[in-house]
């Protein structure tokens, strides 16, 4: 195993942290796995993470990309706020360079995500797109001219609480009529429960697959798309993307999600042309890749055209 310099791209989900080396072909050198566990307090995921990084540094790594969920305070490497990992105001960059001894770069997840299928997948060659990833919540990167927007207070794409129905279900952040209400994985399966459907810890896209012979299922699917629709129809108004991507675990899904996403986005756009809705290039990759593209460049690499096809681990 030789093809080094390699960089170390870590990403840290609500159920597992995944961490890769990973050369400047793109190939995956080493990898690593270890459970999250929240539910152990959030110092304990800190340990985790650190862990998981320094189980995989070793001669010839250059740099770190680790991406999280919630608010990240990219220029101070601080995660200020994440719900899923219990985290407030963690100084998780200089943790992690201090353990390692080599630049790291912090991102949110999502974001790293939009950055990874703007250079390697559905999104290539596109200036201005949106890239959603669904699962247990809804969050998107707005990339404008080919540059990722962050806005004002780093809070950018934000869409999972985009109000699609005013007056409709309370969500969890304390508004009512949120897209992730209505449209996670989570939600989907709430709402699907709630109104009588299959007591059995069914996902969202077993769900989906029922619609063809479950009444309930056929409704809340059709709420969810419907909601998306509208999200996306207000998304596409006024930043006008060439291409919106859809990622998440929901995105494996296929045609039973994308075609009427794309019914719902096309009826509220009468007087102009959708933009092209495709699902993620990269599927759960996208993340660490996105760190991965994020550690390569804070050391000054930028040519990833023979990332295209990611490479296979090679143990």
């Amino acid at each position: 195993m030789t093809a080094l310099p390699a960089v170390l791209a870590v990403d840290v989900g609500g159920t597992t942290i995944k961490a890769a080396v990973i050369d400047q072909a793109g190939a995956v050198l080493d990898q690593a796995q270890r459970p999250t566990s929240p539910a152990n307090g959030p110092a304990s995921v800190v340990e985790a993470v650190r862990a998981a990084t320094s189980e995989l540094v070793r001669p010839g790594v250059v740099a770190a990309g680790v991406v999280i969920p919630g608010s990240v305070e990219v220029a101070t490497g601080i995660a200020r706020y994440s719900a899923n990992l219990g985290w407030r105001d963690v100084p998780l960059r200089d943790l992690l360079a201090a353990d390692l001894g080599i630049p790291v770069t912090i991102e949110h997840d999502v974001r790293a995500a939009g950055l990874a299928e703007a250079a390697l997948g559905a999104a290539h060659g596109v200036t201005d797109c949106l890239v959603v990833v669904i699962g247990t919540g809804i969050a998107g990167v707005i990339r404008s001219a080919g540059v990722t927007l962050r806005g004002a207070t780093d809070l950018a794409g934000e869409i999972g609480h985009i109000p699609v129905y005013p007056n409709g279900e309370p969500c969890a952040c304390g508004q009512r009529g949120c897209l992730e209400t209505y449209a996670s994985a989570a939600a989907i399966a709430r709402r699907y429960r709630a109104l009588g459907g299959d007591a059995g810890a069914l996902d969202a896209r077993e769900i989906a697959a029922r619609e063809a012979t479950d009444a309930t299922a056929r409704q809340i699917w059709a709420e969810a798309t419907d909601a998306l629709g509208v999200a996306l129809a207000t998304y596409t108004l006024l930043l006008d993307p060439g291409s919106i991507v859809l990622g998440g675990g929901l995105a494996e899904a296929g045609d039973r999600l994308l075609v009427p996403v794309r019914a719902a986005l096309t009826e509220r756009l009468t007087w102009r042309e959708p933009p092209s809705v495709s699902v993620s290039a990269l599927g759960s990759r996208a993340g660490q890749l996105g760190a991965a593209i994020l550690a390569w460049q804070a050391v000054g690499f930028a040519e990833f055209s023979s990332w295209s096809a990611p490479r296979s681990p090679c143990r």
